[in-house]
């Protein structure tokens, strides 16, 4: 890859939304020379009716991006969404993500909502997705509360053992030793769409709250200490996120020639709340840092 010039880029915008789409929940992930964004896309159809789809893009520079391909059905009873990372375990990549069900037109998704998994050999082609019993099997799928926001990561003390993290009574945890059978592990006071790296021994979670995007950090998962630095980069100028920065995914590149960088995905709504347009024209867009505390973002 030659070298990105970040700062030049023409937009913080990815993917533009409009009156009838919008892009939400970004997850991303570079392998092979290619940037592959998973996301939340909503459609409002001419009938007004809307479905809630698990969608994905590729690039090879960060600029140009293929047109959304769906990865999921077309079905309000299960709306599969926000994808919360892509994990290689053995000989295959796995994909966490959320059903969001609003058969009736609900704004959000209902009490039904839960978390599943999907497994892919190329990360273009998909599974039929697959539910996660994260409370355990002898909890049933009826009682296990509504769970959204999903996001998988390995013990850096414990190789094998994986924890997914979820919106539940702030955030809860399960962990699994296969992904098949689970334990719950308890819950901690923070905000949504949460993205977790090992940086350093330590690990640091990104979470949000009503607005932006919050920092903690933790030893081992459990005890969890908050920077007082909430992220909303250019937000003030920004139209097109005014309402509300949320979902920040970061991904580590420091080792891709030609970043060298963390980048950040998130997604933003605007100029009104997400409360008032939480379908239509949320966008995608980036942001990078060196050390994961200085933060820049193309200024056009």
């Amino acid at each position: 890859m030659t070298h990105l010039n970040l700062a030049d880029f023409p937009s913080p915008i990815l993917l533009h939304g409009n009156y009838r789409i919008a892009y939400r929940d970004p997850a991303a992930i570079y392998h092979e020379g290619i940037f592959r964004l998973y996301y939340t896309m909503i459609e409002t159809e001419p009938s007004g009716q809307i479905y809630m789809y698990t969608a994905m893009s590729h690039s090879e520079d960060l600029v140009h991006w293929s047109e959304p391909k769906f990865l999921t059905p077309r079905d309000r009873n299960l709306n599969f969404s926000s994808p919360g990372n892509i994990i290689r375990l053995q000989d295959r990549w796995v994909m966490c993500l959320q059903t969001y069900p609003r058969p009736g037109g609900e704004k959000y998704g209902n009490q039904n909502s839960r978390i599943w998994t999907m497994e892919s050999s190329d990360l273009d082609h998909w599974s039929e997705p697959e539910l996660l019993l994260l409370k355990g099997d002898h909890v049933a799928v009826d009682e296990m509360g509504r769970m959204i926001d999903p996001y998988l990561i390995e013990s850096k003390d414990e190789p094998g053992k994986w924890f997914c993290f979820y919106k539940q009574n702030g955030v809860s945890l399960s962990y699994s030793c296969d992904l098949k059978q689970w334990t719950y592990y308890g819950n901690e006071q923070a905000g949504e769409n949460v993205c977790i790296l090992n940086i350093d021994d330590q690990y640091v979670m990104f979470h949000s709250p009503e607005n932006g995007i919050g920092i903690m950090r933790s030893p081992d998962l459990r005890k969890w200490t908050y920077d007082e630095t909430v992220l909303t980069f250019g937000q003030q100028e920004w139209d097109w996120a005014r309402g509300r920065i949320t979902a920040g995914f970061v991904l580590d590149c420091r080792q891709v020639r030609g970043v060298g960088k963390f980048l950040m995905f998130f997604h933003g709504s605007g100029p009104k709340d997400e409360r008032t347009i939480f379908d239509t024209h949320a966008c995608i867009g980036i942001a990078w840092s060196d050390d994961l505390k200085q933060w820049h973002w193309p200024k056009s």
